[in-house]
């Protein structure tokens, strides 16, 4: 029998993250954004007297504050139909074995456990608005490290260092969405790294929202003192639903004098999602914050991780990759402050947009007057995959200061068919042609992230190249 050429490919499969468990909360509370909600977030939270000021506060700043007035669309998000707080029907687990068998599954099937009998020296996994489980190795908090849930944190004799130190690097009144944020905020992770200790095995935070129609609000917030070392690994995803899902969570990050932090994420939200998340690292004397970032997942994004270089010689290596597919308008980009001499700072972002998604980079560039001798470079690369998709860099350089390097480079192109060709000649499918040629494009993100995350981004874009095919 004459072999049957397929006419079209399948549909892309995409189990591994759009599985979902039927809703089986304890708790939540109404959808819409009132007063009355925060205060019975803050009751369900027992928040101390001034973080429940803090959320009404923040409450009022968020109803003052316009939507942003720049950037991709936010008409599908109606605050209205937003659930801020769904409190899974579990307590939070220090054993995997007493983790409910239907969130512990959603974790198995994305590799979590895995991964941290592997390679990891602790983990958090968060599902919808809290915490679920948190384990960390006994050789670490031997050496003065901790690492939990920020609630539990909150709750310990850590509890004045959060205090001086949350919403500060990103205070309500940044934007709409951190004074959101600062409202309604719910789980994530605390992380304390003495001075002069290196943590060699990674941590990692994973987030899951499982919920429809509701909004994730996770706050992560890092110490790390002089002369210490961190890698920090964070993951994100969510089941695909046909109402709008938001994520706005925050991540503050304080690194030391000659401290070193690295911050990686792969951000793989379904395409309901409307992540509009904010990051900010604060750099002393000589210290070093090295983001790793991949954008894959959402319907819109807004996403710009910021690094204020405060300390004379601080560093700030910004590494990022973007994929835009149908229905997608991905903006995203790095920011840094330059606010002492002998800083540096190097962005290097590549965006691939296909099947008329839209990809977007924007950067911010801003060196004081008292930044003598400060060098910065931002690369970005963008590649379209067809005729209807965009792609759109929107540098800005904000430069207060002579004696500064600074300069922007920018490329956009499309395949060459003639590489297609060649590729085909060699006995490749045209799918896999377009694959290789867009793997090499991005190769040189992927030896940046973790090895599970490297794998995965190579993945999605397999899958999704062959979704262009057809």
């Amino acid at each position: 029998m004459a072999e049957v050429k397929k006419t079209q490919v399948e549909p892309i499969d995409r189990s591994m993250y759009d599985f979902r468990y039927e809703v089986n909360a304890a708790f939540q509370v109404d959808s819409g954004l009132t007063p009355e909600i925060v205060e019975t977030i803050s009751e369900e939270k027992h928040d101390p007297d001034w973080m429940r000021a803090f959320r009404l506060k923040a409450l009022d700043v968020y109803n003052r504050t316009a939507l942003p007035s720049w950037g991709p669309p936010l008409d599908g998000l109606n605050m209205a139909n937003i659930v801020t707080y769904v409190r899974p029907n579990t307590e939070m687990q220090a054993k995997w074995a007493d983790v409910p068998d239907d969130i512990k599954n959603t974790f198995e099937r994305l590799g979590i456990p895995q991964a941290e009998r592997a390679s990891l020296a602790g983990v958090g996994a968060q599902y919808d608005s809290e915490v679920v489980y948190h384990n960390v190795r006994k050789e670490v908090q031997e050496q003065g490290v901790v690492y939990t849930d920020l609630e539990s944190a909150l709750h310990s004799d850590h509890a004045e260092r959060i205090r001086e130190h949350f919403m500060h690097l990103v205070p309500p009144s940044d934007h709409k969405f951190a004074a959101l944020h600062g409202a309604v905020w719910s789980g994530g992770s605390y992380v304390y790294v003495p001075a002069g200790v290196s943590v060699e095995i990674p941590l990692q935070s994973y987030f899951r929202l499982n919920a429809p129609g509701a909004g994730q609000f996770e706050h992560t917030l890092i110490i790390v003192e002089e002369g210490a070392y961190l890698h920090f690994i964070e993951g994100c995803s969510a089941p695909k639903y046909n109402v709008a899902n938001l994520h706005a969570g925050c991540v503050e990050i304080y690194v030391g004098k000659n401290a070193r932090v690295r911050y990686s994420t792969i951000e793989n939200w379904s395409k309901n999602m409307y992540n509009l998340n904010t990051k900010r690292a604060l750099v002393a004397e000589g210290g070093t914050i090295e983001w790793v970032s991949g954008s894959f997942g959402s319907h819109t994004s807004y996403l710009y991780p910021m690094s204020v270089l405060r300390g004379a010689g601080a560093r700030m290596e910004f590494t990022g990759i973007t994929f835009a597919g149908a229905g997608q308008e991905l903006d995203t980009g790095a920011q840094v402050i330059h606010a002492a001499p002998r800083t540096s700072s190097h962005i290097v972002t590549k965006s691939i947009a296909r099947d008329g998604g839209v990809s977007n980079f924007r950067s911010a560039v801003v060196v004081t007057k008292d930044a003598k001798d400060a060098k910065s470079s931002v690369s970005c690369e963008s590649l379209m995959l067809d005729d209807r998709s965009r792609s759109d860099t929107i540098p800005v350089m904000d430069i207060a200061c002579d004696q500064v390097d600074v300069g922007h480079e920018a490329k956009i192109g499309r395949i060459s068919e003639e590489a297609v060709f060649y590729l085909m000649s060699r006995g490749l499918s045209e799918a896999d042609a377009r694959a290789l040629i867009v793997g090499g494009f991005a190769e040189p993100i992927a030896k940046e992230l973790p090895l599970e995350y490297a794998v995965e981004m190579n993945n999605l874009i397999h899958l999704e190249m062959q979704g262009t095919i057809g």
